[in-house]
């Protein structure tokens, strides 16, 4: 029985991780042959308002990046980031992700509810919205849990350890395992993020501005024609 149970960690911990990482590189190289990140550009019906929401979308999740990133760098092995560097990290992340939540309600609410000309809204987008709130609201009960201060910093100590562990040769489960299952649940939100991102909308608002930036390095006799690129092939 412990065996199995130990077996059972480490699919979910170790296995379904390395798999989330293949789907999302997989997902963009399909999504590059596919439309070439066209779906911004790619249907006329988009309004201002998804426009705009793209917009702070895209601002609030390179924020949200940006934050989680430093404070990563940073923590160490049982602490967070000391004094105003914290605070900053903080201020950043609330802010972040409130531009983000406002971007994504703008992007997918209009579509849910009413009748756009084309079917704009595939499966893997509907879900997306509700796993956006569901990383919202354990970032929230994380960000202020109460046994997470002081000596102990929990986040170091469960999700940033096992997360820098599967970069490694020997990918560490253990961490996770005997986490608080508020964070067991962000870990698996965020390992389903990543393997559903290339497959959504949401890949097109970050992706397709970086390529068509680097189409612009390129040269001009080897660049096809623009329309080409932004229009999804049909089934």
């Amino acid at each position: 029985m412990e065996k199995a149970g130990r077996q059972m960690m480490s699919v979910l911990w170790i296995i379904l991780p390395y798999s989330a990482f293949l789907s999302f590189l997989v997902g963009h190289v399909w999504r590059y042959r596919h439309d070439r990140f066209g779906w911004y550009t790619a249907i006329p019906e988009t309004d201002r308002a998804q426009r705009i929401g793209a917009s702070a979308f895209r601002i609030g999740l390179s924020g949200v990046f940006v934050a989680r990133i430093t404070d990563f760098l940073m923590s160490g092995p049982h602490s967070h980031p000391e004094g105003w560097i914290y605070g900053t990290i903080t201020v950043i992340e609330i802010c972040a992700l409130t531009t983000a939540t406002i971007g994504a309600v703008l992007l997918f609410v209009p579509d849910m509810i009413g009748s756009p000309a084309r079917s704009a809204v595939s499966p893997l987008d509907r879900i997306t919205f509700p796993i956006l709130v569901a990383g919202l609201l354990t970032w929230v009960a994380i960000k202020f849990d109460p046994n997470s201060s002081g000596d102990g910093y929990r986040t170091a100590e469960t999700l940033f350890a096992w997360f820098r562990s599967l970069f490694s040769l020997h990918p560490n489960p253990e961490p996770i395992e005997h986490a608080p299952i508020i964070y067991q649940t962000r870990g698996l939100v965020l390992m389903l993020f990543i393997a559903i991102w290339p497959y959504t909308r949401l890949a097109s608002f970050i992706a397709e501005p970086l390529y068509r930036l680097a189409r612009r390095w390129q040269p001009t006799s080897s660049a096809q024609p623009e329309r080409e690129l932004s229009a999804p092939r049909r089934s």
